[in-house]
Order: structure tokens, then sequence, then C-alpha cells
């Protein structure tokens, strides 16, 4: 695997992140947090990848396969379901 390839998923991992917090954090409305979790599981992909083609990060590989999961709930949350009536 080119270095190249390893630090674009490593950097784009953070980034996504970093964004999609600040968008959830920011509260725009339900659409658009759950479009910010459409972010965070790029992110997780990106990180999931990296984190198992370096030996030494598999750690982050792993914490990326959980927060994937969360993150895929989020996507399901907020954008899928339909909200209850109140």
């Amino acid at each position: 695997m080119s270095q190249t390839l390893l630090t674009a998923l490593q950097y784009y991992g953070a980034a996504a992140a970093t964004i999609a917090a600040l968008v959830v954090a920011l509260d725009f409305g339900r659409r658009v947090t759950g479009w910010a979790f459409v972010l965070f599981v790029t992110s997780s992909l990106a990180l999931i990848a990296w984190g198992f083609l370096q030996p030494e990060s598999e750690g982050i590989g792993w914490q990326n396969v959980a927060l994937l999961l969360i993150n895929a709930t989020g996507v399901y949350r907020y954008l899928i379901r339909k909200k209850e009536p109140a």
C-alpha cells in the first residue's frame, strides 16, 4: 500500500470526524445531523482501512469498527427512521 494513500486515509478520517462532530454540536436540525452521521461513517471507513493496513495502528481500526456501528445507528435514526409522532 502506498504511503500517500495511507496518509490520505488517516487525514481524511481525522478531518471528516472533526467536521461531523462540529455539525452535530451546532445542532442545525435533524436532517443535517443525519448527514453529519454519514460523514462520520466515511471517517470510520477511512480509519478502519488505515488502522488495519498499519500493524501498529490496529487499535484505531478496531475502535472505528465500533464507531462505524454507532454512526450507522445515527444515520438510521436521523435519516431513515420516521420520527415518532408527538
